[in-house]
């Protein structure tokens, strides 16, 4: 099945407009008018190693590789982790487009060094040339490139030349003989499909679609879903799971009743997952570390993000909280000391560098996936995210001893 031209600019108009207790380390400061300007100066502090040094082409060249001492073959495929991991975060930021604001303004540059940084990694004459094929972590990265040109489409997409475009198109295309395992990943396969059809190329449908179903099945209840037949208490709801079934299903949900349910009541564990992460989030930024991949760092409220960034809260969380909450947690994870090493790429680590932290397969790219915490910079600022007055938390409200109606599961069938 494929789409037009014409169906391609109609979407980019569409998502255009969607825009533990405190420890003994420092808490971070409480949230203030500064919170946009604060995190629009960590996404640019992200982006500029990345992508200063692919559209020189020369990634390759001056990117550190730190990684697990029993890690394999990292230096194969941590350059692609890079690029799509930090665009898939600041995807809707840029989507904006530029203005004549300081905002706005270096939302114009990022844009278009992000535009050089994709012709960079897949045109197959570049120093930079990134691996599609080889191993199997880059279906991993390969969706998370697409799920950026998902989110935007104008500015990462349709902007790009038709050289480039089609450079992209013959990249995506050829991770499709890597066989994604019976979790998550299914659905790598699936959000790759789903952008090839919004970008007017023909889907391989068994791969499209086997990640729905068996996510379907896998729901475990609560809003909550199994990584594959098993749940798996880790952050893996927020990292993949949420995210790429929601995005899939909005290109999807209209072809059957089956995919309309579906979405329907995905939509409805998103908002419940972004409840409970908005309660997960202690005043100080810190957070229960449970499971692996911890080392994405704010990474982990990707669905509260989510959930923001397309005015999904429950009604129990206004935006202004969702605001106060991922802001702790940002700058509690990104402006530790030990972040980030002397030239700006990022460290291993949760709060500060500690690269014990890392498993075999995480190294300096996979890192920037603590990028998709920011995903609400692509709400304007006039948006009740940014504009409302500060309020409480959850957790600073029960704890306060402010009278709070209970908390209850959500009923929701597979």
């Amino acid at each position: 099945m494929t789409t037009t031209r014409r169906d391609f600019v109609k979407f980019a108009g569409v998502a255009a407009a969607l825009g533990a207790a405190r420890t003994t380390a420092a808490a971070a400061p409480a949230s203030s008018p500064a919170d946009r300007p604060r995190w629009a100066r960590l996404a640019t502090q992200l982006a500029n190693p990345v992508l200063g040094a692919l559209a020189a082409r020369r990634l390759k060249a001056t990117m550190p590789i730190e990684a697990a001492p029993k890690a394999r073959n990292r230096a194969e495929v941590t350059h692609l982790e890079a690029l799509g991991r930090l665009l898939a975060g600041l995807a809707p930021w840029l989507e904006l487009g530029g203005d004549e604001s300081p905002e706005g303004r270096e939302r114009a540059r990022l844009a278009a060094l992000a535009r050089a940084a994709i012709d960079a990694g897949t045109d197959p004459r570049s120093p930079d040339f990134m691996n599609f094929t080889r191993e199997r972590q880059p279906l991993v990265d390969a969706a998370f490139l697409a799920q950026a040109f998902l989110r935007a489409p104008v500015e990462l997409w349709q902007k790009l030349e038709p050289r480039v475009r089609a450079n992209v198109v013959a990249a995506l295309k050829s991770s499709r003989p890597i066989k994604p395992g019976e979790n998550n990943w299914l659905l790598f396969a699936s959000i790759i499909e789903a952008f090839l059809q919004r970008a007017g190329e023909a889907r391989d449908d068994a791969r499209l679609f086997d990640g729905l179903r068996k996510h379907r099945d896998w729901y475990v209840g609560d809003g909550m879903y199994g990584d594959g037949p098993e749940f798996h208490w880790d952050y893996y709801n927020s990292f993949v799971i949420q995210p790429m079934l929601i995005e899939t299903l909005d290109v999807v949900g209209d072809e059957a009743p089956e995919w309309k349910t579906f979405r329907t009541r995905a939509r409805e564990r998103l908002t419940r997952w972004a409840a409970v992460q908005e309660r997960l989030v202690a005043p100080d930024g810190s957070f229960p570390v449970i499971g692996r991949s911890i080392a994405y760092r704010c990474g982990a409220f990707q669905g509260l993000a989510l959930a923001a960034l397309h005015r999904a809260l429950p009604p129990e969380v206004t935006p202004a909280q969702a605001r106060i909450a991922l802001t702790a947690v940002i700058r509690r994870t990104l402006e530790a000391p030990g972040t980030f090493d002397a030239q700006g790429w990022l460290r291993i680590g949760l709060a500060g560098h500690q690269p014990g932290l890392g498993e075999t397969y995480i190294s300096t790219g996979s890192l920037y996936l603590c990028s998709v915490a920011l995903l609400p910079l692509g709400l304007p600022a006039a948006d009740p995210f940014w504009s409302a007055p500060a309020s409480r938390t959850t957790w600073e409200k029960a704890w306060a001893g402010e009278n709070l109606p209970a908390d209850h599961a959500i009923k929701s069938p597979r």
